[in-house]
């Protein structure tokens, strides 16, 4: 059963990201304050849930929570800086755009880059130990989902809608037989054969934007 909060004398933020092991399109992080009181049975780490208690779960999310921001780093930035930078940015930006300025950041994972001097504590597997990292989860996880269903539509070869980016079987061979296009994180080895192909500019799927 999830805590609803770690302490009580502070108003707690949880936060989480999602899509971090991708191999295409943006990693996603949500940040969300809940009431000291909130319980919903159904919540739990996105990952437990199906996609339709997630789906079902977020504007219970959204209406209850007394603030919550989500923001995303886009594929192109994740190669400048790498994947761990970029979810910490992300999580950064969300927390900008809270409504509520929090004492006290629940960081699901083992390390996070300190955020304006509020204090936090990580936690490995946060996301199955506390309700406010579970929301955040849930949050992150449903709207990168929905993002990478509007660049399936651009690119509908890969699977996006089902994979969400992941590197499935599915996904894989369609990076074989298609190449990289303009979603995927360059900086990510995600075939041996396919980077070949990309650096030798035999990639006709590819465009720059």
């Amino acid at each position: 059963m999830l805590a609803q909060y770690f302490q009580t004398a502070l108003t707690e933020a949880g936060l989480d990201e999602a899509g971090r092991g991708c191999f295409a399109g943006p990693v996603f992080a949500a940040a969300v304050i809940l009431p000291k009181d909130f319980y919903h049975p159904l919540l739990n780490d996105s990952k437990q849930l199906s996609e339709k208690l997630r789906n079902q779960l977020r504007p219970v999310i959204e209406r209850e929570a007394v603030s919550f921001a989500v923001a995303s780093i886009d594929n192109e930035e994740i190669d400048q800086i790498n994947i761990l930078k970029a979810s910490f940015k992300a999580m950064h930006l969300a927390l900008d755009n809270l409504k509520k300025r929090p004492q006290l950041l629940l960081i699901d994972g083992n390390r996070f880059i300190a955020y304006k001097k509020i204090p936090h504590q990580c936690f490995v597997k946060g996301d199955s130990r506390f309700a406010s990292i579970a929301a955040a989860s849930i949050l992150a996880k449903t709207y990168r989902d929905e993002w990478m269903q509007q660049l399936h539509r651009e690119f509908p070869h890969y699977s996006w809608d089902r994979n969400k980016g992941y590197g499935t079987a599915t996904h894989r061979k369609a990076i074989e037989e298609f190449g990289l296009c303009k979603y995927h994180r360059k900086s990510f080895r995600l075939f041996p054969v396919q980077t070949e192909l990309f650096e030798t500019g035999q990639n006709d799927t590819y465009k720059s934007s």
